[in-house]
């Protein structure tokens, strides 16, 4: 997978990590053991650190023979993380690194099946499996819960890193070919095919990696970032097989590498295994990768570039984007590097940011530019600030506007309030635990320890925050001086813009057309035939029956039989409001929800429901204006987020509740101010901010429409599903392309005031007692009677109807949630009820939507109707959607059919859905669908086959579970710990005979009502039939 700019680092939201106290570390304790010089395995360590703000404890290693480095991060985690990083750094934009990424996966010395990668998938209870492709590096990446999996895992990444295959037919599947566009038959037109080269066509769909990627390469013009990493499509074809292997044999070798682990697994088990396996085999070598510093200019320099239109833009003349970039100093100075990134989020971080201020309420563009703040994944960082949806004449507008706020920001400085309210940000971000922990932190230190700069001084955040502080103490112009030596007087100052140009994609598609024939007209007769027989040979080996036996397994009699079991309180709050209480190890946060109900809202406002969501606590309330109120979310929280949710029944498809979800989290001393914040909310929300609801709608419009070339697979799928159940409109309603084009149609108004009086009726309908459904919280237990007593004052101060309003659907059933006496002996107290809205009429009908977009790459869907999470069938079709992925439409539609990716899986709701994503085929996506089902009904599948499809389904059952989010499907779905029990029985009770009977009873034509949907290119078939509705 390529990374347009590396990876996020830690301060962007970390969401919620499972950890117990640091006293009672027995990871943390035994890594404290090691001494500095001790050898293990051919290692010697060389720093043993306690990291207590991360609870934990940081061992750095080298490797005697190779040099190659090692970071060990013990902590009392079960879910383990390995990664292996190699500095790579190509110089041209053929994708060298890139397709080299995705081929070392395809195949080893010890395990020579062809991609032992993704049938690893199916061999696993792995919680994260991947392979990243950086600009300047590559990484490897799997964690698990399980000893025995970690090793197997371990073995095949480290087989495939530094002992690939790196067949030809590999490089021709995953880079590039040419091949005849039916390989049966060489009358048929020679065309590029390959996997990496149609990823990156549809990643150049996305107008802001254009951009991001340019600046990029435009700004540090020197050496290996002025090239793109994952490959320019057009130049992807001159890459060859021979300089594949020859950047593997230079940069993939221990003496370039950097080894990771973290968790509570035993550090001397891993150091072994990585010698015996790998390292023993290789001498050290100097390896010639180091990025030399970029020189910097004398004078600022300009460029303009062009993208392709954007078809769901608001404005159409208003589709240019300018920034200006600073380039800073190397991201090895840690303290600097942590200076300037703080920096950064004053400048541009939330309504009372100068930048913010200045540039997004000037009301010139609908929002930032792409990549915009502190961008540290480069040997050396840069900043960047700018305006995407402006007019072309507005760039010199925008350019002084930034000049000028600089020189605002040197004079008044910042306010002391803001300081405070970003490292309360990073207070709470090392105290706020995810379960993919390791992951988070493997990104976080990839491009500094790259550069060969410490990574256990950069995880070191309680150091750098105290040394912050005393900078600011000894200087109260600290930052200011910052600004004058990095962006006044930089000269290494760079002003991009790009504005549409409507024959962009016409431009694209020529020049790809003259290469092609540049390649072709260079071919003899010979080399056509050879074409035409490899062509023959890969479509040969893709249809083999593969022989995995070579390649390590876990078997179904690891997964644990039962699950362990979550204890709940619920109480009613004054005295008719449930409270769900679950008291887990937060590490001093408080996590609170609450549901609301839309039953009573009328039908005409239900599409106004996610603007009201997104601007609910942005707008204001009570005394406080928007910017005082962003002020003390930032001061008091770790965020206040309101979402619409669309949650299905367990038992019937035409049932399910409607609602919105609010959540937020603090440290407990702030709970009070907290729930005062929500309080105002409620009662008192602002909706007189016209302005400001203007800047917020076209910020949101433009973050929908600038999405969709990342989640096109998921808008096709919604649209698909829409007419299968009574849920499925109000899923379009709320997340598809009908929410995309509402906000399009909005952000284009001249007249904001129809839509913002919604807002106040929408309020009536939701803030309210009688809606109220239920709440949650989640602290530990030392903090449960004093958050009782907050929660139920928030509750008793919540404004009633004035009126009582009638639900507008007549059919609703109240249904409790299971508890100590409906079931669950693991839920006390009282009960929750769900009011469920059900449909008696509702007919599933076909639908068959092409949304016309300007992409070269199509989005496939297809939804088939099935049955509910407790039907015994809906873990069949669990197990069968897993066994289809891995076993046919895999094969079918990314390793034959080029798309980046594809497959089945099947959702809570009970929707079946095949899908695939950035995929050059559309109609024939949809045969190889079809393709599918007949091969699932022929039941040509294994006892082999169904066991790896369970365990990469209990994979995903299994995953940890954040103590923040414990007891959520008790509360969001009803769902007890006894019916997920009953579930996973059913999961390790499926058979082949109930796989191919499901397969005849659900999927096949004419069984069960079937949508499709496409987003992409024109396509002549589909606008001739006229099934197909065009959008």
């Amino acid at each position: 997978m390529w990374r347009c700019s590396g990876l996020r680092r830690l301060t962007g939201r970390c969401a919620n990590h499972k950890v117990w106290r640091w006293r009672s570390s027995k990871a943390c304790e035994r890594a404290l053991q090691y001494k500095v010089g001790e050898k293990i395995h051919g290692f010697t360590i060389n720093q043993v650190t306690p990291i207590p703000e991360l609870f934990l404890t940081a061992v750095k290693l080298s490797h005697d023979n190779t040099g190659a480095r090692y970071l060990h991060l013990a902590r009392e985690d079960k879910n383990n993380l390995f990664s292996v990083q190699f500095r790579t750094t190509p110089m041209d934009s053929t994708g060298v690194p890139h397709i080299l990424e995705h081929t070392v996966l395809c195949g080893s010395q010890k395990y020579p099946c062809r991609d032992p990668f993704f049938k690893m998938l199916n061999r696993s209870l792995s919680t994260f499996m991947n392979a990243f492709t950086a600009s300047d590096y590559t990484l490897y990446p799997f964690s698990t819960q399980n000893p025995k999996d970690f090793q197997n895992l371990l073995s095949v990444y480290l087989d495939a890193a530094f002992f690939p295959c790196l067949r030809e037919l590999d490089f021709w599947q995953e880079g590039w070919r040419l091949e005849h566009e039916d390989p049966a038959d060489p009358q048929t037109p020679l065309i590029f095919k390959g996997i990496v080269f149609n990823e990156m066509k549809g990643a150049f769909t996305d107008n802001e990696r254009i951009f991001s990627q340019h600046l990029q390469n435009r700004l540090l013009p020197d050496h290996t970032y002025s090239v793109i990493s994952g490959g320019d499509p057009l130049c992807i074809p001159d890459l060859t097989w021979e300089q594949l292997k020859q950047f593997h044999a230079t940069h993939y070798h221990p003496s370039n590498a950097r080894f990771f682990t973290y968790g509570n697994f035993q550090l001397e088990k891993h150091l072994k295994q990585i010698d015996e396996e790998t390292l023993s085999k290789f001498q050290k070598i100097e390896p010639s990768t180091i990025v030399p510093a970029q020189k910097p200019w004398d004078k600022p320099r300009e460029y303009q570039i062009t993208c392709g239109p954007d078809s769901l833009a608001t404005d159409s003349s208003k589709q240019t984007t300018v920034s200006v970039s600073f380039l800073l100093p190397g991201i090895t100075n840690t303290f600097e590097a942590f200076t300037l990134n703080l920096l950064s989020s004053l400048l541009i971080g939330g309504p009372n940011s100068p930048f913010y201020k200045a540039l997004i309420e000037s009301g010139l563009g609908t929002g930032f530019s792409p990549d915009v703040g502190y961008n540290g994944y480069t040997r050396e960082a840069y900043f960047s600030v700018g305006l995407q949806g402006i007019a072309e004449k507005d760039i010199q507008t925008v350019r002084n506007i930034i000049d000028r706020t600089i020189d605002e920001v040197i004079e008044k400085g910042f306010e002391d309030d803001r300081i405070e309210a970003l490292l309360h940000k990073t207070e709470i971000q090392m105290k706020h635990q995810s379960t993919s922990f390791g992951l988070t932190l493997t990104s976080y230190i990839a491009s500094c320890w790259n550069h060969d700069g410490d990574p256990v001084e950069l995880l070191k955040l309680g150091n750098q925050m105290a040394q912050f502080r005393q900078h600011l103490k000894e200087s109260p112009v600290f930052l200011q001086e910052k600004i004058k030596q990095y962006f006044k007087n930089n000269q290494h100052k760079l002003t991009l813009s790009m504005k549409p140009d409507d024959k962009y994609y016409e431009k694209q598609t020529q020049m790809e057309t003259e290469k092609l024939q540049q390649k072709v007209n260079s071919l003899s007769r010979k080399d056509k035939e050879r074409i035409y027989e490899k062509g023959l040979e890969l479509r040969t080996q893709q249809s083999k029956t593969q022989d995995a036996s070579c390649l390590p397994a876990l078997k179904v009699s690891d997964i644990e039989r039962t699950i362990p079991f979550t204890e709940l309180d619920v109480t009613l709050a004054a005295g008719e409001i449930p409270v769900q209480y679950c008291a887990q190890p937060t590490n001093g946060m408080v996590y609170f929800r609450a549901f609301s109900s839309l039953n009573t809202l009328p039908e005409e406002l239900k599409l106004y429901v996610p603007l009201f969501c997104s601007v609910l606590t942005k707008l204001g309330c009570g005394i406080l204006n928007y910017r005082e109120q962003a002020q003390q979310i930032e001061l008091k929280t770790g965020g206040m987020t309101v979402s619409p949710h669309v949650l299905p029944d367990d038992s019937h498809l035409d049932t399910y509740e409607q609602g919105v979800l609010f959540s937020s989290l603090c440290l407990d001393r702030n709970l009070p101010d907290m729930m005062h914040l929500w309080s105002e909310i409620f009662n008192n929300p602002c909706f007189e901010e016209e302005e400001h609801f203007k800047v917020l709608v076209k910020m949101s419009a433009q973050e929908l429409s600038n999405g969709i070339p990342d989640s096109g697979h998921l808008y096709a799928a919604i649209r698909a599903s829409r007419t299968l159940t009574p849920a499925g409109d109000l899923q379009e309603t709320f997340n598809g392309m009908d929410q995309v084009r509402l906000m399009k149609r909005i952000a284009e108004m001249t007249d904001i005031k129809p839509v913002l009086r919604k807002l106040p009726r929408i309020k009536k309908h939701l803030l309210n007692c009688d809606n109220m459904s239920r709440c949650s919280v989640n602290a530990t237990p030392q903090q449960m009677s004093e958050t009782e007593k907050v929660v139920e004052r928030f509750i008793k101060n919540l404004g009633r109807s004035k009126k009582e309003r009638k639900t507008v659907r007549p059919h609703v059933i109240e249904k409790p949630a299971y508890n100590g006496s409906s079931g669950s002996t693991y839920v006390n107290g009282s009960q929750i009820i769900r009011k469920l809205i059900t449909d008696p009429t509702f007919k599933p009908c076909q639908m068959k939507t092409h949304f016309l977009l300007p992409f070269p790459v199509n989005y496939v869907g297809e939804c088939v109707r099935t049955v509910a999470y407790t039907d015994p069938d809906h873990a069949s079709l669990k197990i069968l959607a897993r066994l289809m992925t891995a076993k046919f439409l895999h094969t079918e539609i990314r390793e034959k059919g080029g798309a980046y990716g594809g497959g089945a899986k099947l959702s809570r709701d009970g929707v079946f859905t095949f899908y695939s994503y950035r995929d050059p085929n559309s109609i024939e996506t949809l045969h190889s669908f079809g393709k599918a089902v007949d091969w699932a009904k022929s039941g040509k599948f294994t006892q082999q086959d169904i066991d790896e499809a369970k365990l990469s389904v209990f994979s995903a059952v299994d995953a940890p579970v954040a103590p923040s989010d414990k007891g959520m499907d008790h509360f969001l779905y009803g769902l007890s710990d006894e019916m997920k029990q009953a579930h996973r029985e059913q999961l390790f009770a499926v058979s082949h005979d109930k796989l191919t009977d499901v397969s005849n009873k659900y999927l096949g034509i004419g069984k069960c009502t079937h949508g499709l949907a496409v987003l992409g290119p024109e396509n002549a078939k589909i606008a001739k039939d006229p099934s197909w509705i065009i959008r």
